[in-house]
């Protein structure tokens, strides 16, 4: 095949990005909401919680790296951790919402505990999910196919959460919420445990680190710093998460209390408008993920990305102009960010393969499991920030659980959702404007890298 990856092998990479986000982007749309207007949790607590949860996470990310860099099996490096922890995975992430009957000191123990083991299980399978794109295919261009192909999945994994999550509450759970979001993530936990297993079986490791290479993490992590394209993409790792995870941790609080919609069904009989708005958000990012397999190899990555960052971050900006009720225009609007962002995270993510390749030419080394853990470092750092940005600016600006809220409630809640956003995308798009490898560069370096590999 000229991609050199089957059809089987693409479709198998991306379920684990699926499964991964049935999870992610429940937490990133539903958790807050669910902490502080469902569960009760004070919004102050939840932002204090986040942002420690998140440092612990952000901090293992870079220590499971080295694991997953010295790990030698029968099975590769990255792809046994798939088989290991897929049914941790989906254990932890439905105890997050499992509801024991607890008092407000209770369940923010629990809240810390659960949230914590989901987190670092989360590192211990995703880190070397997202390494594995590294090891998939000696070429950049497969890679960026693979990446194209994986953020199909992911963003899959988000319609899925659009579509489902609000639906099969009111089914499950009736008016009880709580119940319905416990059942709701029973389901997920089962499905996840499946896609990644399926992940396991459909792919392999091709690329392998040159003969001899013996570990040294003080040196990897030297190399790292000295890798000025990694640096660049770290930055924007951070912007892009947070701008992300702002703007999906507070759609649902926008919908509720901005654009005054109380959940009833406004598509054939079924879906709110919120889900109709993140459920098309999510269909136009797939969309725009999968457009991207067919200029993969005549586009320079940086400047696109760049580029498709700028018109994200603008289309959310103005939607702070946008009267609440124009309905039929956040639509559009949305649709246009959300098809900007679709392929961008897919070639960010096929750009950090090209800096596991520049490091192991420029060092003489490869350590692409701690150049994926170190981004996601940068990818957990970003959900901190945010998970503390949104429910502080409910608490600055006066929020009130399920009451009426005041003018300025309604300002702190409209920030976060439009013109926050906008500033972390545009300056994302900065971070990857500094990005030094150019496509004939990235060639270049692939065919030494070529060389030095038939010749040791």
């Amino acid at each position: 095949m000229r991609d050199g990856l089957s059809l089987r092998e693409y479709v198998g990479y991306a379920l684990g990005d699926t499964a991964s986000n049935l999870f992610f982007k429940t937490f990133g749309f539903f958790l807050t909401y669910y902490y502080v207007d469902v569960w009760g949790l004070d919004p102050a607590a939840v932002a204090s919680m986040f942002l420690l949860v998140r440092f612990w996470d952000a901090v293992n990310d870079p220590m499971m790296g080295a694991i997953a860099d010295r790990t030698q099996t029968r099975w590769g490096k990255f792809r046994p951790f798939l088989l290991w922890f897929a049914v941790p995975y989906g254990v932890s992430g439905y105890l997050v919402f499992a509801n024991p009957d607890l008092g407000p000191t209770g369940k923010l123990v629990y809240a810390y505990a659960t949230y914590t083991l989901m987190l670092m299980v989360y590192t211990a399978i995703n880190v070397p999910y997202s390494s594995l794109l590294g090891v998939l295919s000696a070429s950049s261009r497969t890679r960026t196919v693979a990446s194209s192909w994986r953020f199909v999945g992911a963003f899959g994994g988000g319609l899925l959460v659009t579509l489902g999550v609000r639906p099969l509450v009111r089914l499950l759970g009736g008016d009880d919420e709580v119940l319905g979001f416990q059942l709701t993530m029973a389901i997920f936990a089962l499905v996840s445990v499946g896609m990644f297993w399926t992940c396991f079986f459909t792919t392999r490791e091709r690329v392998t680190p040159p003969p001899g290479q013996k570990t040294d993490l003080r040196r990897e992590l030297r190399d790292l710093a000295g890798n000025w394209p990694w640096v660049t993409l770290l930055f924007a790792a951070i912007f892009s998460t947070t701008f992300i995870f702002m703007r999906d941790s507070s759609t649902l609080f926008y919908f509720k209390y901005v654009a005054g919609d109380d959940g009833a069904p406004w598509l054939f009989g079924t879906f709110d408008r919120f889900t109709v708005f993140v459920a098309s958000a999510a269909a136009c990012q797939m969309l725009g993920a999968g457009c991207l397999g067919f200029v993969a190899g005549k586009i320079d990555k940086r400047n696109l990305a760049a580029a498709l960052s700028v018109v994200t971050g603008v289309c959310y900006g103005a939607f702070y102009f946008l009267p609440p009720d124009a309905f039929g225009l956040m639509l559009v609007l949305n649709g246009f960010a959300a098809f900007a962002a679709g392929p961008t995270s897919a070639l960010v993510w096929a750009m950090y393969a090209d800096v596991a390749d520049y490091g192991e030419w420029k060092f003489g080394r490869r350590a692409t499991g701690l150049v994926y853990s170190a981004s996601l470092f940068a990818l957990k750092t970003g959900t901190m920030c945010a998970g503390w940005l949104v429910p502080m600016f409910l608490n600055w600006f006066g929020f009130v659980r399920g009451g009426e809220q005041t003018p300025r409630a309604l300002l702190g809640i409209t920030l976060a959702f439009t013109l926050a956003p906008c500033l972390f995308a545009l300056l994302k798009a900065a971070a990857i404007w500094m990005y030094p490898l150019s496509k004939s560069r990235v060639a270049e370096i692939e065919r030494d890298l070529a060389t030095r590999r038939a010749a040791g």
